[in-house]
């Protein structure tokens, strides 16, 4: 076994309904490390759950995190991440904040919470994702991956060792070990080579992290990542290593790249038979509401996407009732809320009409109104999952919420 860890049992509060509600408190917990506690698990399916404490916040699961890749979610303030999302957790980027505003720019603010005034929990990717897509300027070794910065040209080397140290310096409260995301498709031969490639980063990632120290006066946590495409005993031979890690914490990297759905469920079930219950599992770049949904029932506890703010940006909002392209000549003069009962206060604040127009006419306040009631419904469905998991509610609730969110308005 590379490591052990710590677990405890905790009870703290969010700020929107019922026992929810008493789960999010995101006072200074600076002494602890990353401990994970099943609440209650769904007896017709796999989902759970649970509640994850770091140093800066406690964490309901499921949990959609917002992309905050550079130290920004886009088009969306703070405060707003905190009054209208309610997210107690944000994803930032390895790659991207290493190359800018660059580590001594962060170092000197004090780490990427302090520079970016954010008081609950960082996770940040490792940058393999990023270095995956660029494939005409990345070069691959057991050394680590050889690549030309894509603002400068520039050339870097990302080592294992060097991605931790690298997040030490960023501070967040989840690292992820250095990964390959290999394409779809791929052959086997090269799925199994670059798992393989994965694993061997892996040992030298968290056996560097074991020896290191934080930065900033607040634990980090590190999680290994799961690889093996689409090929099933590929995928459980990663999860043995991944789970023989001991980690306080598992990702499924590699998912979501192109496979058709049905694919990505099943590789989702084969690796969770295996990651150890006991500890939260991240379903790395999902995805649709009814991905998460579904991803939800076979165990999965984590999720991030660029889905809500990006496509919101386009003019495609997320309901309970079903899809909107609010870019169509039928919300032209709608002048009802966006969302009748939303998740968020501007869904009563701004009517369809409006924000079709706003869209149409470029206004930046449109791309903003959009991926706030973008990220409330994604925030509301895996608040709403855990309670339905709480209740013993889920599994039909759950199949009501596929129809519905697969409708389009």
């Amino acid at each position: 076994m590379l490591g052990k860890i710590l677990r405890i049992h905790n009870n703290r509060e969010d700020m929107r309904s019922s026992f929810y509600q008493q789960l999010c408190i995101f006072a200074p917990l600076k002494t602890y490390r990353m401990e994970f506690h099943l609440v209650k698990a769904d007896k017709e399916s796999g989902a759970r759950a649970g509640e994850i404490r770091t140093p800066h916040s406690v964490i309901p699961t499921p949990v959609f995190m917002p992309v905050g890749t550079a130290g920004s979610v886009k088009g969306v303030h703070q405060h707003e991440l905190r009054e209208d999302v309610n997210a107690p957790v944000i994803l930032g980027n390895t790659y991207h904040l290493y190359l800018r505003p660059g580590l001594e720019v962060i170092r000197k603010a004090g780490g990427l919470h302090a520079f970016m005034n954010w008081d609950r929990s960082i996770l940040t990717d490792s940058g393999g994702y990023q270095v995956f897509s660029l494939a005409a300027n990345r070069k691959l070794t057991r050394e680590g991956a050889h690549f030309r910065s894509h603002i400068d040209g520039s050339k870097h080397l990302f080592t294992p060792e060097r991605v931790v140290e690298i997040q030490r310096v960023i501070g967040s409260d989840i690292m992820m070990a250095f990964d390959e995301c290999p394409p779809y498709p791929s052959t086997y031969a090269y799925t199994k080579e670059s798992m393989e490639l994965t694993h061997h980063w892996l040992e030298r990632g968290w056996l560097h992290f074991r020896e290191s120290e934080p930065l900033y006066g607040h634990q980090q946590a590190f999680f290994p990542i799961v690889q093996g495409g689409v090929f099933s005993d590929l995928r459980r031979a990663s999860a043995e290593q991944v789970a023989a890690a001991g980690a306080p914490g598992n990702a499924i990297g590699g998912l979501s790249v192109g496979e058709p759905e049905e694919e990505m469920y099943t590789m989702v079930e084969e690796v969770n038979a295996i990651l150890p219950a006991d500890k939260p599992r991240y379903l790395m770049g999902v995805g649709t509401p009814v991905n998460i949904l579904q991803a939800i029932a076979r165990g999965v506890d984590m999720f991030d996407c660029v889905m809500p703010t990006r496509n919101g940006r386009n003019g495609m909002l997320f309901t309970r009732q079903g899809i909107i392209n609010i870019k169509n000549r039928k919300w032209q003069d709608d002048f009802s809320p966006l969302e009748e009962g939303g998740a968020s206060r501007i869904d009563e604040q701004y009517s369809r009409a409006y924000l079709r127009h706003l869209i149409m006419a470029g206004e930046l306040l449109g791309l903003q109104i959009a991926s706030i009631h973008n990220l409330a419904f994604y925030r509301w469905l895996v608040r709403t999952a855990y309670e339905k998991i709480k209740e013993g509610e889920f599994s039909p609730w759950m199949r009501q919420m596929v129809k519905d969110l697969s409708t389009r308005l």
